[in-house]
């Protein structure tokens, strides 16, 4: 990755960086490390953050997610970005795919936002983000 890419971080890589008894924990706390090593600008969406905190509130406990979402101020410049009609509206095209099976509402929202924004490197467990073109981290 560049010095100071922008870096969109999924909901599977905030679950697992929030859950040390997640599977993928370690593996997550070590690319977050190199990925604050390269001086990344962490970027999310909305949805992403409503995805995340919904799991952790429901498959952790209340104060896990709680913790979690006060936690996203401690990260240095993180930007949320919103979802608009226009990023909604080509979330469809990724949702139509054949070699995107089983993509989820917020996973075709995600491409569509980080399409908008110019963002090309996802902090992400999912391989369908390399699937589309995005380069990853995670």
């Amino acid at each position: 990755m560049r010095q100071r890419e922008k870096v969109f971080v999924d909901s599977g890589a905030w679950i697992a960086l929030a859950l040390t008894r997640d599977p993928l924990h370690a593996r997550a706390r070590e690319q977050w490390e190199a990925l604050l090593g390269h001086g990344a600008r962490f970027v999310t969406s909305i949805p992403v953050v409503l995805e995340t905190f919904t799991f952790l509130n429901r498959n952790a406990r209340r104060e896990v997610a709680l913790a979690w979402r006060d936690s996203l101020g401690a990260v240095r410049g993180l930007q949320t970005l919103t979802c608009g009609v226009q990023d909604l509206r080509r979330s469809w095209d990724y949702s139509l795919r054949s070699d995107l099976h089983k993509l989820s509402a917020v996973d075709a929202t995600s491409f569509a936002i980080m399409e908008r924004a110019k963002i090309r490197f996802a902090f992400a467990f999912d391989h369908r983000f390399a699937v589309v073109g995005f380069r990853m981290g995670g």
